[in-house]
C-alpha cells in the first residue's frame, strides 16, 4: 500500500500505514504514536507530499543540516566551527587536510544552507556557525 497523508476531523495529520474495510492504521509523524482510526473520520490530503508528512516531527534546522552536509569532512568542519568558535580560513587550511578549493566548496554549500556565515577572525576572513547550525548540531547529541 502506498503511504498517504490523511487527517482527522480535528485537522491532525497522520501517515496512513494500512487500511482495512472499517479502520486504518495511522502514525502521528510528530509523536510517532500508531493507532487505528475509523475510516469515516479520515480524509486524504492530496496537496501535501507524503515525504513532507513523514518529516513533520523533525525540526527544520535538522533537515537543513542533513540535506546540506553530503560528506563526513563537511560535517566535521561544521562541528569544529561550532565547538571551537569562529576560525580563519588560514587556520582551517592548516588544521585540516583540505585543499583550498575543497574548503571553499564545502563552505559555499554550508553558507547556502544557512549553516555557516563569513566573519573576521584576527583581521582575516573566517567562518562561524549560525544559530540554526548550532541548534541542529545540539539536537543530534
Amino acid at each position: 500500500m502506498t503511504r498517504r497523508t490523511v487527517e482527522d476531523g480535528d485537522g491532525t495529520r497522520y501517515l496512513l500505514l494500512k487500511r482495512s474495510e472499517e479502520s486504518s492504521l495511522v502514525r502521528n509523524p510528530e509523536t510517532g504514536e500508531r493507532c487505528h482510526l475509523p475510516n469515516e473520520e479520515l480524509s486524504v490530503v492530496d496537496d501535501v507530499a507524503t515525504t513532507e508528512t513523514v518529516l513533520t516531527g523533525i525540526p527544520d534546522e535538522v533537515i537543513s543540516l542533513l540535506t546540506a552536509v553530503h560528506e563526513e569532512r563537511a560535517l566535521a568542519l561544521l562541528v569544529e566551527l561550532d565547538e571551537e568558535g569562529p576560525m580563519s580560513v588560514r587556520e582551517l587550511l592548516s588544521a585540516y587536510d583540505f585543499c583550498e578549493s575543497d574548503l571553499h566548496g564545502m563552505v559555499a554549500e554550508l553558507r547556502a544552507a544557512g549553516l555557516v556565515t563569513e566573519t573576521t577572525v584576527a583581521g582575516e576572513r573566517g567562518y562561524e556557525t549560525t544559530p540554526q547550525a548550532s541548534e541542529a548540531l545540539a539536537s543530534l547529541v
